[in-house]
């Protein structure tokens, strides 16, 4: 069920009412005065943000120094009332040039309550996207002083059709005299690695990021070498591609733009894609991750007053690659007083502020190892020792043209009919989520 709201109500961080909203006659016009009285006065504001106080539901969410609260009298989808509230609150940021406070919204009460009318009807959400938006509500907010200032798009004749077609998120009449298509695979790999190399935990979490500048109303098709989008070919019995291994995507989200029933049937992403930059997709990857390093920690202890620290770091991906900005955390006691470093590739240096030993290597090839050796010394204490809890090692890297997953863009074809020429960049990047070698 939908959210269908009863109220709005946007408060100050006192509970005064800034502005507010109300959809449907089944609540009265009192019940901001149950949810200061049973809520706010009772500091129970962080405990849960849904509360229910007889026989209303009440949904708040605080952004900077303003509570949105949300009133139903029905059963409705809480997941649902707060993707509203967070797409309201991005949609009233782009018109207010990035700001959204207690004063922005004394600012702009009358475009607030414009904008209100057009994004709930009778309590259920309709279109958010502020570029559709902006194509019929031109008033400009007032915004603050230190927000860059941006021209509104200009209204075009057909922003009825825009509102109501089937493409809401982009409109008709785009002319471009370069046609390109931008393409980043942007993955993170998270791991914990015990001391002797044996994994404990991996994931990868990727996003497929798209930046378009199409003309007219063009059609994409993007093929990967996942096991899903394979599925189609190995029936047709088609030839093998030189993308690489199958690979299995778990916990895939698409943009609304993606057509799903395409994508049942085909096995391929097909949309209309916005115009600009978007996310196209996220996912999220457990079995088969390709590890990017492999470190091997050896720390001793001689004594009360010496330690001898051995790391060493070794590259896994391709040759002809390269990681940039390699950085490895090696934690350190706090009665560290100095160290001494040999390194065969980059810097390292003793930071106090985070007691670690700070290694730096600006760029890593492929297939390469690189070894430190430092001798620690510890300042000598009275008091008795505790044994160190030795926290992992932390480390810190971007890999370009490189895939933990090892998902790879097969083919992404646009059609348009007016047969215009497309320019096509696919980029990789692999970089440092969590990843943590105990030690």
């Amino acid at each position: 069920m939908p959210v269908a709201a009863s109220a709005v109500y946007f408060l100050n961080l006192r509970g005064d009412v800034l502005i507010n909203r109300l959809y449907r006659d089944d609540v009265g016009g009192n019940m901001v005065d149950a949810f200061r009285m049973h809520i706010m006065q009772t500091k129970e504001l962080g405990t849960c943000p849904v509360r229910q106080i007889g026989g209303c539901s009440f949904f708040y969410m605080r952004i900077s120094n303003v509570y949105i609260v949300i009133v139903v009298s029905s059963n409705a989808n809480v997941a649902c009332a707060f993707k509203f509230v967070v797409e309201a609150v991005a949609l009233f940021k782009s018109y207010f040039g990035g700001a959204f406070d207690e004063d922005a919204i004394r600012n702009n009460f009358v475009l607030i309550y414009e904008l209100l009318d057009e994004i709930m009807d009778f309590g259920y959400p309709q279109n958010l996207s502020p570029e559709i938006l902006k194509l019929y509500i031109t008033q400009e907010g007032v915004r603050s002083p230190f927000s860059s200032k941006q021209p509104l798009d200009k209204p075009v004749p057909n922003a009825t059709l825009q509102v109501t077609g089937a493409v809401g998120w982009r409109r008709e009449g785009l002319v471009y005299k370069k046609n390109e298509v931008f393409l980043d695979i942007v993955e993170s790999v998270n791991l914990l690695m015990s001391s002797k190399g044996s994994v404990l935990r991996c994931d990868v979490t990727g996003k497929v990021l798209m930046k378009c500048f199409l003309s007219g109303m063009p059609d994409l098709k993007l093929g990967l070498n996942d096991k899903i989008g394979l599925e189609k070919e190995s029936q047709l019995k088609s030839r093998p591609t030189k993308s690489g291994k199958t690979i299995e995507l778990d916990d895939v989200t698409f943009h609304q733009c993606v057509n799903l029933t395409r994508f049942n049937s085909e096995k391929t992403v097909s949309f209309v894609p916005p115009d600009g930059e978007f996310e196209l997709m996220k996912y999220r990857i457990t079995e088969g991750v390709n590890l990017p390093f492999r470190v091997l920690p050896t720390i001793k202890e001689l004594g009360r007053t010496r330690m001898e620290v051995n790391v060493k770091v070794k590259s896994v991906f391709g040759a002809k690659m390269f990681a940039l900005g390699v950085v490895i955390k090696i934690p350190v006691p706090k009665q560290t007083a100095k160290a001494s470093f040999q390194v065969t590739s980059g810097r390292a240096k003793y930071n106090p502020s985070i007691d670690s030993l700070v290694w730096k290597i600006r760029k890593f090839p492929g297939q390469t190892e690189s070894t430190l050796s430092a001798e620690v010394e510890l300042i000598s204490t009275i008091a008795e020792k505790k044994s160190w809890t030795r926290p992992p090692i932390q480390m810190e890297f971007q890999v370009p043209m490189f895939t933990a997953s090892g998902l790879r863009v097969r083919f992404l074809k646009v059609w348009e009919k007016s047969g215009y020429n497309t320019v096509e960049w696919v980029r990789y990047i692999t970089k440092a989520g969590s990843y943590e070698i105990r030690c």
